[in-house]
């Protein structure tokens, strides 16, 4: 499958994306009512700002009409954002071609370290895309109106 970039076509795709994946991945981890409160129905209209201020990267089903993985590099604060997968193909490699598609990004922009906050569920995938953990943490999510578990994690370029 082929990585491309995202256009603003694409920010209902990749909200529904973002909710499937969160709410497969991380039922053993939030609450319902705090799950359910993270991932609405109704696309935020930051969605659109999103795809228009950064590269976001897709794999597309293999039919070309929806996307089964995302993921991209916030190009000012150099933290990896948004990286999910289709609950149905996960394990196949998609987000770790993607995180190799956002690390060649980024040392093409001279950016030789990536940070990412991930749920706690995700742990083990970033540590094996070559991340160390930095601290546990938190994240504040406006659409719950509390503070989430995460994990704080790092990348360093090596090459």
């Amino acid at each position: 499958m082929k990585i491309r970039v995202a256009n603003k076509g694409d920010a209902q795709g990749l909200w529904r994306l973002r909710n499937a994946a969160l709410r497969y991945g991380c039922v053993q981890v939030y609450d319902e009512p705090t799950l359910k409160a993270f991932t609405p129905d109704i696309m935020p209209e930051g969605m659109n700002k999103t795809i228009a201020e950064n590269q976001v990267f897709i794999i597309d089903s293999s039919d070309g009409k929806n996307p089964v993985a995302c993921g991209y590099l916030d190009l000012v604060t150099g933290h990896v954002e948004a990286v999910f997968t289709q609950p149905e193909y996960q394990g196949k490699g998609l987000a770790a071609a993607i995180i190799e598609q956002i690390k060649q990004q980024a040392r093409s922009l001279n950016i030789r370290q990536l940070t990412l906050s991930s749920t706690p569920n995700a742990v083990g995938f970033y540590l094996r895309q070559g991340f160390s953990v930095v601290a546990k943490g938190k994240y504040f999510s406006h659409s719950t109106g509390t503070y989430l578990d995460c994990v704080e994690m790092i990348w360093l370029d090596n090459a």
